[in-house]
């Protein structure tokens, strides 16, 4: 874990070095500054001596704005350290989520990927500046006043030893009883984000069956388990105080006596035994020693609160792509020309059956092709090993003559144009939406391919045209306007293959069949693969693909499965009859 987060250090490495160096000269200076009370105690207000007090009176000026100066700078650079740290880490964990699969992806929620991307970076921010900072410190101060306590006298100093031990085992149950509760709140964190976000994403459905009330009550339950887990967690990292302050008390009460007796032994002679002076610095050491095993103890406990954060952070940085770019490497998509050899594919290795199953299929270039079944019969799947979102179980697929495998995998990608079923548009104009397609399309580009998408007409309505802004997720436009849009950006990368996933569903059928016409009369060499639930969609298609239970059933031009197959035949004559029936 540490060896995965060092990298994200880089450009805060020297704001981080220096940090525990001007830390160190801040404890340095504190320590020293009891001692220098005490001279100015003994030397000169007992015997009443001004000069003494004068001089050291002057010396603690200096010291104390020496501690000052070191421990503003010190503060400084913790905190621009870690703030580096922190940009660094939400961006590598940004890019690094860019570079999953799809099933990469599906190991990791939505919400849970938000909150790794902010409060556990957060989390492991804080840890960070502690680290550089109070992680020195503490050990520092405790080390430094020890010293200096033994030097005033090496016997009441034993004192501190007998009240260490108590407060390890003390912070050692806090950790081993806090950790795990502090584990399930970053779980039940994922949660809650999950629901906030379905809720703000669904709020038109919440409306619409007038659930508001039922979403309040979920929001409210993983709410009140947070809630409930956290003050688990608190009451136990509570016990720290009364533990640290027991200790406190009972060294000072130790050396109040002890010292006292030690001073009235020796009679305050000077150069012998304790002095005052000497017994009011033991004071303060036990402060600053106490102070130091108290902040040890915060810090282990907010490090082990952010080792949780931390392990999630770094299972986001660690995990790897399962589709990477080929041997060969190959950029170039010599046609649109498609062929799956004996292809199975599961999304789990445990699971029981296939999601395709043995698929056989050639597809030449520039051939449309229908693709048709139930729910869940794997129409998207299919398509899906295309452009490699997922790679085969078993067999092969091949692109333009090659292993998909072997390409350059953005080379692919850029030569398959996919129309996902759930259409996104993401918030910008018109323009800026459709240039996802190609960033250095001129207007005209862009207008053309709105033009064969059907979109044009509409976009035109619009009172800023192609510079209307759209909504993130496409809420300001219609379900058949943002498909439409959709496709149209899919155009612009001019695809030797473009796949259309359901993506007509929203349109009218004479819409649709203007697309589909556009499609035969723009791009006649580019492979089309329509998948559609309307028959009428696909039935002009080359080749039509019947799909069931992630097998190839039937394969044909329309007459040919109209004739031969039972399944086509019964699915054209229950969607086109009631049409017959109203002519």
């Amino acid at each position: 874990m540490i060896k995965t987060l060092v990298k994200c250090i880089r450009d805060a490495t020297f704001p981080a070095i220096l940090t525990p160096v001007f830390v160190l000269a801040e404890s340095l200076i504190e320590v020293s500054i009891p001692s220098v009370m005490a001279n100015l105690i003994d030397e000169g207000i007992t015997v009443g001596d001004m000069n003494s007090v004068i001089k050291y009176g002057i010396i603690l000026i200096i010291q104390t704005l020496g501690a000052l100066f070191f421990g503003a700078t010190a503060g400084y650079t913790a905190s621009r350290a870690s703030s580096r740290f922190a940009r660094n880490l939400r961006a590598d964990m940004y890019a690094h989520i860019q570079e999953y699969s799809f099933s990469n992806i599906d190991k990791f929620s939505p919400a849970s990927l938000v909150t790794r991307l902010t409060t556990d970076v957060q989390r492991v921010q804080m840890s960070f500046q502690m680290i550089t900072r109070i992680v020195f410190r503490a050990p520092a101060m405790l080390i430094f006043a020890f010293v200096f306590a033994f030097r005033t006298d090496h016997q009441l100093s034993l004192i501190f030893v007998c009240v260490i031990p108590f407060l390890a085992v003390v912070l050692a149950l806090i950790i081993k009883t806090a950790f795990p509760i502090f584990n399930k709140t970053f779980v039940a964190y994922d949660d809650l984000n999950e629901v906030v976000e379905e809720n703000v994403h669904g709020i038109r459905v919440v409306k619409n069956f007038v659930q508001e009330k039922s979403e309040i009550n979920k929001f409210r339950k993983v709410s009140e388990r947070i809630f409930s887990l956290f003050t688990k967690a608190e009451k136990t990292v509570a016990y720290n105080a009364p533990a640290m302050q027991v200790s406190v008390y009972a060294c000072i009460i130790a050396i109040s006596w002890l010292g006292a007796q030690a001073i009235i032994a020796s009679g305050n002679v000077e150069g012998m035994g304790l002095t005052t002076g000497g017994l009011m610095s033991l004071f303060t050491y036990t402060m600053q020693i106490l102070m130091s095993l108290m902040m040890l103890s915060m810090i282990f406990v907010m490090l082990t609160m952010s080792k949780a954060s931390a392990d999630r952070v770094v299972e986001v940085l660690n995990e790897k792509s399962d589709i990477n770019d080929g041997e060969r490497n190959l950029t170039e998509v010599k046609d649109g020309s498609i062929e799956f050899k004996n292809v199975s594919f599961k999304y789990f290795k445990t699971a029981e059956s296939n999601a395709l199953d043995h698929i056989d299929l050639k597809i030449n270039s520039g051939e449309t092709i229908g693709i048709i079944g139930g729910t869940g019969s794997s129409k998207s799947t299919l398509v899906s090993m295309i452009p490699r979102l997922y790679d085969t179980s078993e067999g092969e697929v091949l692109v333009g003559g090659e292993n998909v495998r072997d390409y350059n995998i953005e080379a692919l990608r850029n030569n398959v144009a996919m129309v996902l079923q759930k259409n996104v548009l993401f918030s910008g104009t018109i323009y800026e939406n459709i240039r996802w397609g190609d960033e250095n399309a001129s207007d005209e580009e862009v207008q053309k391919v709105c033009r064969l998408a059907c979109a044009d007409d509409f976009i035109q309505s619009f009172p800023d045209k192609y510079d209307t802004y759209i909504e993130q997720g496409g809420t300001n436009v219609s379900g058949g306007q943002k498909q439409r849009l959709c496709i149209a950006r899919a155009l612009l990368k001019k695809p030797k293959i473009l796949i259309l996933d359901d993506s007509t569903s929203a349109v009218d059928t004479k819409t649709d069949a203007m697309i589909r016409k556009a499609f035969r009369d723009e791009i006649p060499n580019t492979t089309k693969i329509i998948i559609a639930q309307r028959v009428s969609s696909v039935c002009d298609a080359d080749k039509i693909i019947i799909l069931d239970n992630g097998k190839i059933v039937d394969f044909g031009n329309h007459d040919e499965l109209y004739a031969n197959s039972e399944i086509y035949r019964e699915i054209y004559d229950s969607q086109t009859k009631g049409a017959e029936e109203d002519e």
